[in-house]
């Protein structure tokens, strides 16, 4: 069966590389946004133990990836619940809520990258986890690991690089 891949590649208005996700949730905003700001819904889905203090300029606490050592960012922006945005890396994550009705919910997840050859891994990487975020919404577990080495991102990674999606950078776990 053929990966299925929801992330598209852009360059955003100001010159920079991104991934985004676009997914539609059956939550009220207000639920959706304790999935992308509480680490006690994170840790369900996001590739990193992530801490966030809910300000602009506040520590981003980032730990128990298996392929980063641990890190913090910074919060760029924050309008509770509409949108958040911090770094990461060399990388900014920007998380937008939409109210769709008053129980569903539009979430997009635009990765700004550091470096454009991280868009294939990148986007493999956030396919993973968002389907963890998808059966964490349908109140469901999912199983297998959602980031690092094990996790099932492999083969998504070569479908985007099948498809044209900037690749080269290096791999977590890949010997070649």
């Amino acid at each position: 069966m053929a990966a299925e891949l929801t992330g598209t590649f852009l360059t955003l208005d100001d010159g920079r590389p991104a991934v985004r996700f676009v997914r539609d949730y059956d939550h009220p905003v207000d639920r959706v946004w304790t999935f992308v700001t509480d680490a006690g819904e994170l840790v369900h889905w996001f590739p990193s133990r992530a801490e966030i203090d809910l300000r602009p300029g506040g520590a981003v606490v980032f730990s128990g990836d298996p392929a980063l050592e641990d890190s913090t960012g910074r919060v760029v922006a924050v309008d509770p619940p509409r949108h958040l945005s911090f770094t990461w890396e060399e990388d900014e994550i920007h998380f937008d809520l939409e109210e769709l009705g008053e129980k569903r919910t539009r979430f997009t997840l635009t990765n700004v990258l550091g470096a454009e050859n991280t868009a294939a891994r990148n986007s493999a990487g956030w396919d993973v986890c968002l389907s963890a975020l998808d059966a964490w919404a349908r109140g469901e577990r999912f199983e297998g690991p959602h980031a690092g080495p094990d996790a099932p991102a492999r083969e998504l990674y070569e479908a985007y690089v099948a498809a044209g999606v900037p690749s080269g950078a290096p791999y977590p776990g890949a010997d070649d």
